[in-house]
């Protein structure tokens, strides 16, 4: 719509509500919805219109006006509510001249409030006959054309709202992502995990490898850091006697955007006592189906054209068994020489940290040649120490640890290892964290002094994992983006 053409039509709908505020309150809030479009379709759906009339059955709904058809001494329209659409029909005998007369004025996005009974019309739509029908808010902006909607993408993140009332795919992809999230909790739940809510700025950041985003508290005049994961302090209640924790929760990483990457994102992270990485490996794909099963109603779903079975057993994978299932061609030998690694990086342009070791110059090659092309859901395990600080360390194989990540179409969805429960080695491990950061690695780990003293008053041994709860959405609702299912995806300000 030209922006011309817009202005014109805001100007004429001020102009009624001008009109309206002229005769008293303009937005009143007396009307009270009794019924939901889709109950009413539930329950009296299937029913005749001779049965209909018999029982004069009430209905009082209230919702957006998204069509208008006026012939002349009457009129049809549809209300959307939360839950769908209904019919109203609008006549001159039952409601009277002037308020027929005001309804043809009303405009498509009004929110309306409808009293009347319920019939069904020729064609059988059940449709409510007005007694009584009001303007509870005037839209003064038009809705977008009914076939176009938002046809910008950068403007359907950033007037998410009109995205909403516009779009029925939309309201079902954040809708399924309510019902995910629910079915993550009741599952967590019935295995005895207790939910809990940690500190989302703290003093250290800690837990990931990320660059945080830093606030002032004015009260106690002190730096603060958004948290880039509740890792430290979910564990901290494991020392503390809360064997199973788990929080579905926000973190912050002052890092770039991409179609898998918000700088505000939501993770779940659960910690069992007594357990160990196998059976994060175990329970992961019995959570991950029974929210797949409690969205979609089944166990497979087809993602950008790829069908994916998630009651299948998953692959299982080590880094260099990945690599070489795809370039067999690359030795053993050569994936275990350090200098063979960094020929194939510079060969491949993919650049690299000159302090890597070994393992890290594997994790390089793997991150930017294999995750993106596993599809099927597949556990990559025994993650190199050096790139593993918070993870246990194999006692069979100290340069690797019990840790996993799951690839599910191409890209990450959980991370998950043993807990390292050994204060001294934690604290070596923090100390090599901090060499990284001042030699210039703006990712890695401060000490936390508080969690090493935790430690030293003893934490069973553990396993935790978190799982990506916007990419998992992305996964059930075949959305190309993290930002089609995040409601307000981070965006530059508007010019203007």
């Amino acid at each position: 719509m030209a922006e011309q053409e817009e202005d014109k039509l805001v100007a004429e709908r001020r102009a009624k509500l001008k009109a309206l505020r002229e005769k008293g309150p303009a937005f009143p809030n007396d009307f009270r919805r009794e019924h939901y479009a889709a109950d009413l379709a539930a329950a009296h759906g299937e029913k005749t219109n001779e049965a209909l009339e018999a029982e004069h059955l009430p209905a009082t709904v209230a919702g957006r006006l998204m069509l208008k058809r006026v012939m002349g001494k009457a009129c049809f329209g549809t209300l959307r509510d939360m839950s769908g659409q209904v019919q109203i029909f609008v006549s001159e005998n039952d409601v009277g001249t002037e308020a027929l007369a005001a309804f043809k004025h009303y405009d498509l996005g009004d929110i309306v409030g409808v009293a009347g009974e319920l019939f069904k019309t020729r064609t059988g739509e059940l449709t409510v006959k007005a007694k009584r029908v009001r303007l509870l808010s005037k839209s003064l902006r038009p809705l977008p054309e009914k076939f176009k909607g938002l046809t910008d993408t950068e403007q359907k993140y950033r007037q998410r709202y009109v995205d909403l009332i516009m779009n029925e795919e939309t309201r079902q992809a954040f809708q399924a992502r309510s019902r995910a999230v629910q079915a993550i909790r009741e599952f967590l739940l019935a295995e005895r995990y207790v939910e809990v809510e940690t500190p989302m700025m703290q003093p250290i950041p800690g837990g990931a490898a990320a660059r945080p985003f830093v606030t002032h508290h004015n009260a106690l005049d002190i730096d603060l850091y958004l948290r880039i994961a509740p890792e430290l302090y979910l564990k901290r209640l494991v020392v503390g006697g809360l064997e199973r924790v788990f929080e579905v929760n926000r973190n912050f990483r002052n890092e770039g955007i991409s179609t898998r990457h918000n700088p505000e994102f939501t993770m779940l992270e659960f910690y069992a006592a007594y357990t160990d990485y196998e059976y994060m490996i175990g329970i992961i794909p019995k959570m991950i189906v029974h929210v797949v099963q409690s969205v979609t109603g089944g166990t497979a779903l087809a993602y950008q054209g790829n069908e994916i079975d998630f009651a299948k057993p998953y692959d299982r994978l080590t880094i260099t068994q990945a690599i070489r299932k795809l370039f067999p061609e690359m030795t053993e030998a050569a994936l275990a020489d350090r200098k063979a690694l960094v020929a194939e990086l510079t060969k491949r342009g993919i650049a690299f940290r000159e302090g890597d070791g070994i393992g890290g110059l594997q994790l390089t090659l793997f991150e930017n040649t294999v995750e993106d092309k596993l599809v099927q859901p597949t556990f990559i395990v025994d993650y190199p120490t050096e790139v593993s600080p918070l993870a246990r360390a194999s006692d069979r194989r100290p340069e690797i640890t019990e840790r996993f990540e799951l690839y599910i179409a191409g890209r990450e969805i959980a991370n998950g290892f043993s807990e390292l429960n050994d204060p001294e080695d934690q604290a070596r491990r923090f100390v090599e964290q901090v060499k990284q950061k001042e030699a210039g690695d703006h990712e890695a780990m401060h000490y936390d002094a508080d969690y090493i003293r935790a430690l030293e008053y003893g934490m069973p041994p553990a396993s935790g994992a978190g799982i990506g709860i916007d990419r998992l959405v992305m996964l059930l609702t075949d959305s190309p983006s993290i930002r089609d299912v995040i409601l307000f995806p981070l965006l530059r300000p508007e010019q203007g």
